[in-house]
This record gives C-alpha cells, sequence and structure tokens, in this order.
C-alpha cells in the first residue's frame, strides 16, 4: 500500500468540483461541494448520535435505505440544522443535482455544515448547480475538499493505491473539522471514495468497525455535532472480484480504509478550532479494549491536560487525574506515563508516582507539534489510541462570536 495524490478523485470513475456560490458573504471561500461517479456506487454513511439530527441526515439517511448513491452535494457556512424548512431544503438540494447529472434523486447524498438554526436559502445553491456540475473533473477533488471548510484552517485529503485480487485499486477522502467534535459515531463531515467492487453488507461492515478505533476515538472540545456523517462510496470500477465476505479481500479492504481514517483523524485533531498541537495517547496494557479506549479517550478529553500541552507544561499529574475519573477499572498503583515527540522520549511517571525528570528536555519535547502522550497500565495486553489537540486562547475567541 501506498500514498498517492487524488483525494476522493483518486479512484477509478470519481469526480469533483467546489465554488464559491453566495451563501458564504466571504466570496474568498467555496461553500458548495459536488462528488461524482460515473456509475451508481455502493453506499455506506454513519450518522451523529445527537439526537437533533441536521436535515440532510434525515434525507441522506432515506436515500441510502437501499445502499446506493452516485453523487454526494454539501454546502458549508450554513448546517440547514433546526429549520422548519430544513427537510424540503435538503430535498431540493439532492433534486438540482439529479437534474443536472441526470441521475435520480434518491442516488444523492446530501450534507451541510455550519451555523445552526440559520435558515438555508436555496436560491444561491441553485444558482451555482450549472457551474458546479460543469466543473467536475478529476482532478478537482481538492476544490471540494476547500468548499466543506469552516473554521478549518488547512484541506483534508488522501488517498492510498493498493492490491486486492490482481487488482490494483484506490481509495481516498476528504473531511472537516474542527469544532464541535466528540463523536459517538463519526466526525463532522468525511467523504470517502474507492473503485473497489464490494456488496453493500460488507462495506457497512467495514464503515462501522473501523470508526470505533479511528473516527469515534476524535475529541476536540467534547461537543457531539448534529451534522456528523461519514459516507464511502465504492464503484467497482477497480475490476476486481466483489468482496462478499470475509477474507483475504476484505482484510485487504479494511487495511485500507483504516489507513484513510487514521489519517484523517489525525488531520481533523491537529486541526482543532484554535490549535496549534496534535496530541495522541497512546494506551497499553490494559485488561480490555473498552478499558483502553476509555482511558485514552479520557486524557484527551481534559481539558487541563489540553492546556498543559498548549504551555509545553509536562504536568503528568492532569493525566493520571484524567485516568482515575474515566470510569475504567485501573490499578492506579501500575500507571506509567511518558511524553514523545520528535526530540524524544520522557518518563514522567512510574507505578503511579512520579520520577525525577529535566523540566527543561520535557519543555523541547512538547513545544513540537505533535505529542505523543504514551500511558501503559501495566494490566493486560490491550492497547488503543486516541487524538485530539491543545486548549489555546484561540479557541475561545474562535467561538465567542462564531455566529455573529
Amino acid at each position: 500500500m501506498k500514498f498517492i495524490k487524488g483525494g476522493v478523485c483518486a479512484a477509478q470513475g470519481f469526480l469533483a468540483n467546489g465554488v464559491h456560490c453566495g451563501i458564504r458573504k466571504n466570496r474568498t471561500k467555496r461553500d458548495l461541494a459536488l462528488i461524482y461517479s460515473t456509475v451508481p456506487a455502493t453506499a455506506a454513511a454513519v450518522y451523529t448520535t445527537n439526537l437533533v439530527k441536521g436535515a440532510p441526515l434525515i434525507v441522506t439517511k432515506s436515500h441510502l435505505e437501499n445502499g446506493i448513491a452516485q453523487a454526494v452535494i454539501c454546502n458549508s457556512g450554513n448546517a440547514n440544522t433546526c429549520n422548519a424548512n430544513g427537510i424540503e431544503i435538503a430535498q431540493k438540494m439532492s433534486d438540482l443535482v439529479a437534474s443536472a447529472l441526470s441521475i435520480n434523486a434518491s442516488d444523492v447524498v446530501v450534507a451541510s455544515t455550519g451555523v445552526i438554526g440559520q435558515p438555508l436559502n436555496i436560491e444561491p445553491i441553485a444558482n451555482g448547480i450549472d457551474e458546479l456540475s460543469k466543473g467536475l473533473s478529476n482532478e478537482n477533488g481538492s476544490l471540494a475538499a476547500e468548499a466543506i471548510m469552516t473554521t478549518d484552517v488547512a484541506q483534508k485529503e488522501v488517498a492510498v493505491e493498493f492490491t486486492i485480487g490482481g487488482k490494483t485499486c484506490k481509495m481516498g477522502g476528504i473531511a472537516k473539522g474542527s469544532g464541535m467534535i466528540h463523536p459517538n459515531m463519526a466526525t463532522m463531515l468525511v467523504f470517502i471514495t474507492t473503485d473497489v467492487s464490494i456488496s453493500k453488507e460488507m462495506l457497512n461492515k467495514a464503515l462501522k468497525g473501523d470508526i470505533q478505533s479511528t473516527f469515534n476515538m476524535i475529541s476536540i472540545d467534547g461537543d457531539t455535532s448534529t451534522n456528523d456523517m461519514v459516507t464511502v462510496l465504492a464503484n467497482g470500477q477497480a475490476g476486481n472480484a466483489t468482496i462478499t465476505s470475509e477474507g483475504e479481500d476484505f482484510n485487504a479492504f479494511m487495511k485500507a480504509l483504516n489507513t484513510i481514517n487514521v489519517a484523517l483523524c489525525k488531520m481533523i485533531a491537529g486541526d482543532g478550532e484554535g490549535a496549534t498541537k496534535l496530541l495522541e495517547c497512546s494506551v497499553d496494557g490494559a485488561k480490555t479494549l473498552d478499558i483502553a479506549k476509555t482511558v485514552a479517550k479520557s486524557v484527551i478529553c481534559s481539558s487541563l491536560t489540553k492546556a498543559a500541552m498548549f504551555g509545553a507544561d509536562a504536568n503528568w499529574g492532569r493525566v493520571l487525574c484524567a485516568i482515575g475519573y474515566s470510569g475504567a477499572q485501573v490499578d492506579v498503583n501500575k500507571i506509567d506515563v511518558s511524553f514523545k515527540s520528535n526530540k524524544g522520549e520522557i518518563d514522567v511517571c512510574k507505578n503511579g508516582s512520579g520520577v525525577d525528570f529535566s523540566e527543561d528536555k520535557a519543555k523541547e519535547i512538547l513545544l513540537e507539534k505533535e505529542i505523543v502522550i504514551a500511558v501503559n497500565l501495566n494490566d493486560g495486553e490491550f492497547s488503543s489510541k486516541a487524538w485530539g489537540c491543545d486548549l489555546t486562547y484561540d479557541y475561545v475567541k474562535i467561538n465567542g462570536d462564531y455566529r455573529t
């Protein structure tokens, strides 16, 4: 397996585009994205567990009941959530795509991201759909990645090439963060495309299985969004024998999917609102997988730990504190903690107690852009990882006037 360029257009038979249609006042920011498969594709999706769900999720869930999709339309700048006519607007978005591409409206995935509770005007989308569809190209994946951004600082796209049954296959994805991220299914908006041939049952199994150790292990700020969704479209253009059961081919597909998802997780976590650092909590030696996951995510969610990482302060007591209130059954007298980065690694806690260490060396390590908080529970064989970011002054600034 190797990383390649192309994002959601890396796989055969996928085109994309992104334009500014006028949803956002800033004309320098694209606000409407379209991804198109030249043939109908097998599709699977996972959605937020928040009881307040965006209208696009409701429409998309209905459209994907048959496991088939051919296009994805997504706007930024407005979440189309908590609006009386939200479902009507989301359906109109799919109708516009269907008309422009001569496909079935029920084969369109609809997504929106931005401010909640603000009515979404269909007129800019209707006016922009012609430019959007006519500009579809296998070279415009990055424009789609740009168009789904809200407070994101950087575009998030990745692609890989791999082999299944002797056939060269490709998979790519784009994502947007960057706040309201504490998912219980998937996260924010993620769109994945692949030319692998796979049944809808196995695609659904692959996606739901992988998000438990990837997107469900991210936290930026503890808020679960109303519009979180991850979708995968697989159009079969690679020509491999259709994957209909577990085995070598399914394992290869799962490896590719996990590679894409982990890469996007790190991009999302590292680009959290106001973030200056990507944090990874790596937990080893857990008695069960659930304990490993619980501990990793509790550390990543700790506001005090996140603030300490922002200040490059090796305050390991905050890590133990987060483990202690996580609810996981651990022996606190066995816990080891160390901090890692490109500048090296330093042990700060052994068997639940502090050890002598160089504060200067620790600060040097924690001043890096990517930090690993390594926890060993010394109580079993299970491991897990979670991703997040530091907590900075800018997070409050961004969210203090997000709507106005």
